[in-house]
C-alpha cells in the first residue's frame, strides 16, 4: 500500500506542526518548508504526492510557488490562506491550484480534501477501459497512459483538468451542469463550486483550443453547463 508523501508549506510553524499531526494520524509521510523556496528545494530531492500551500509568505509567496511547480509537475496542490476572497480563490486556481481551503480550517475538511485530491491524482496512474483511445476530431485523450494530446501535441493537465475533460469527452455531446461536474471529479457535494469549476474549464480551455474565445472542443450552454462537441 502507497504511503503519501505531503509537503506542507506556511511560514507559520505552528500551522505546519498542527497540520503534521492530522496528516500522519492518517499514515502519511510529512515534509514541511516555511516558504516557497523551501518548498521547491523539497521537490527537487523528495518524492511529493501532494502539496498543502499557504499564499502569504516570505522569500517566495505561495502563488508564485504553485505558478513555478506547474512548469513542472502536475501533483495536486491545495492552496491554504487567510482570505476568502473569491479573487485569491480565483486567482490560486488559475495559476494551477487544484483545491482551496480557507483559514482557519476544519481539520476533518482538510483532511477529506486531501484524501479526495489524493485518490484521483493516483487513479490517473491506473489504467482502465479496453477502449483506451477517445477522440473528437484532433483531440486525444488515452485512458490508458492519461495523455491528451491536441493535433499530435501533448497537452500538459493537472489531474482535476485530466478528470473533467474525460468525463465530457467519455460522454461526447451530452451537457453537464456545473453541479454535476463537481460532484462527479471531485466526489463530494456541490456547495457554491461555480467558480471553482469555471475556473478549471478555462485552464483546459486554454490548453486545448487555439482560440479560447471561440472553443471548437470545450463549449459552453448558456444557463446549463458544459460539454465537448461531437
Amino acid at each position: 500500500m502507497t504511503k503519501y508523501q505531503v509537503l506542507v508549506v506556511d511560514d507559520e510553524a505552528e500551522i505546519r506542526d498542527a497540520i503534521e499531526i492530522y496528516l500522519k494520524n492518517e499514515s502519511m509521510n510529512v515534509f514541511k518548508a516555511s516558504n516557497g523556496l523551501e518548498a521547491l528545494e523539497v521537490l527537487e530531492n523528495k518524492e511529493i504526492h501532494l502539496i498543502l500551500m499557504d499564499i502569504m509568505m516570505p522569500k517566495m509567496d505561495g502563488m508564485t510557488a504553485t505558478f513555478q511547480i506547474r512548469q513542472k509537475k502536475n501533483i495536486p496542490i491545495i492552496m491554504l490562506s487567510a482570505k476568502s476572497e473569491d479573487t485569491d480563490k480565483i486567482l490560486g486556481l488559475n495559476i494551477g491550484a487544484d483545491d482551496y481551503v480557507t483559514k482557519p480550517f476544519n481539520p476533518l475538511e482538510l483532511i477529506a480534501r486531501v484524501k479526495s485530491q489524493l485518490r484521483r491524482f493516483t487513479n490517473l496512474g491506473s489504467a482502465q477501459m479496453t477502449e483506451d483511445e477517445i477522440q473528437v476530431r484532433g483531440l486525444t485523450l488515452n485512458k490508458s497512459t492519461k495523455n491528451v494530446a491536441i493535433d499530435g501535441n501533448e497537452v500538459r493537465l493537472t489531474a482535476t483538468e485530466y478528470k473533467i475533460l474525460e468525463l465530457l469527452m467519455e460522454n461526447k455531446g451530452r451537457v453537464f451542469s456545473i453541479e454535476e461536474i463537481y460532484e462527479r471529479v471531485w466526489r463530494e457535494p456541490y456547495m457554491n463550486a461555480e467558480n471553482t469549476v469555471a475556473v478549471h474549464v478555462r485552464r483546459i480551455r486554454e490548453k486545448i483550443e487555439i482560440n479560447p474565445k471561440e472553443p471548437k472542443y470545450l463549449k459552453v450552454v448558456w444557463g446549463i453547463g458544459y460539454k465537448i462537441e461531437k
